[in-house]
């Protein structure tokens, strides 16, 4: 499916000011992390009453990732999720992960393909916290840059770069003219890419996918630029597991594609849906780690 079409989530745009985001990191990094988590609480509470969409959106995901009707607790635990994720950013930024009790799942794997100096290309979500890799993968000594739209939420990006200018190098815009040349460039020196498969913006190229019994749209872009650059594709997540402890997963997650435009096609087609299918598992797994605030699925099904 190729027909233009308004990404649904960039008409949601961050709310809260500048002030109030350096309000939060300067609590974070002079109270400590239990004295800001508790500024979590009003937060929370603020947009689970005057945010109707994301509320709307998040009972809708929340009974097909619960097996059951959602009821306020599990809307409050999934605001509340998110909000802990956001804070723990500044302390992945300022490099203290000995605040953090964090489980790595196939790092090996993941410095195995490095090794073959062709560069590897990271597919994750927005589930989890998608910061942390980036901040573990230099406590790793490895490079990684991460393509992704920033536009959208202005203002946690900038207080954020503020506590690691790094991650602003660090950062490729798929909207830049030279987007595909710098992905390559970075991959050619055996760097990783990493990429957020589950949301399309604008005119780009989409394929549907079963996710959760109902169609969606995904974006082909990652899987386009594995079948152009032949690289290593591997999956990335980091979940929250409540407290203060992560689960980090990487795995392999395709081959490279066989020759033939059909065959190419087809291709694309079951490893959006294997990517799916993924995601639903892990989405079963940790179900307030889903951070689509907004109507995943479009109208919804009769």
């Amino acid at each position: 499916m190729n027909a233009p079409a308004r990404a649904p989530w960039l008409d949601h745009r961050e709310r809260g000011t500048r002030g109030a985001t350096r309000f939060m990191k300067w609590l974070a990094l002079r109270c400590g992390r239990r004295v800001a988590r508790l500024a979590l609480y009003p937060v929370c509470a603020y947009f689970l009453l005057f945010s109707p969409r994301a509320r709307k959106a998040s009972r809708r995901y929340l009974d097909l990732a619960l097996g059951r009707r959602a009821h306020v607790g599990d809307l409050w635990r999934h605001y509340f999720t998110f909000a802990a994720t956001v804070l723990d950013r500044v302390y992945f930024l300022a490099g203290q992960f000995d605040r953090f009790e964090i489980e790595i799942q196939g790092l090996d794997t993941l410095r195995r393909t490095l090794a073959s100096g062709r560069g590897c290309l990271l597919i994750g979500a927005h589930l989890g916290s998608f910061e942390l890799l980036r901040n573990l993968a230099i406590e790793h000594q490895m490079r990684v840059s991460a393509v992704m739209y920033e536009s959208n939420a202005d203002k946690i990006t900038d207080v954020l770069k503020s506590v690691n200018a790094e991650i602003a190098s660090g950062t490729i815009a798929p909207s830049s003219v030279d987007t595909v040349l710098r992905i390559s460039e970075r991959l050619e020196a055996g760097e990783i890419v990493a990429m957020l498969g589950d949301r399309f913006a604008g005119s780009e190229k989409r394929v549907m996918c079963r996710f959760f019994g109902s169609q969606a749209l995904l974006p082909q872009g990652p899987l386009l630029l594995a079948q152009s650059l032949r690289v290593p594709v591997m999956l990335f997540v980091g979940l929250y597991r409540g407290g203060a402890r992560y689960s980090v997963i990487f795995e392999p997650f395709c081959d490279e594609p066989s020759h033939g435009r059909g065959t190419r096609t087809a291709w694309v087609q079951q490893s959006a849906q294997r990517y799916a299918d993924r995601l639903e598992q892990l989405c079963r797994f940790a179900p307030y780690n889903w951070f689509n605030f907004y109507d995943f699925w479009g109208k919804p099904a009769d």
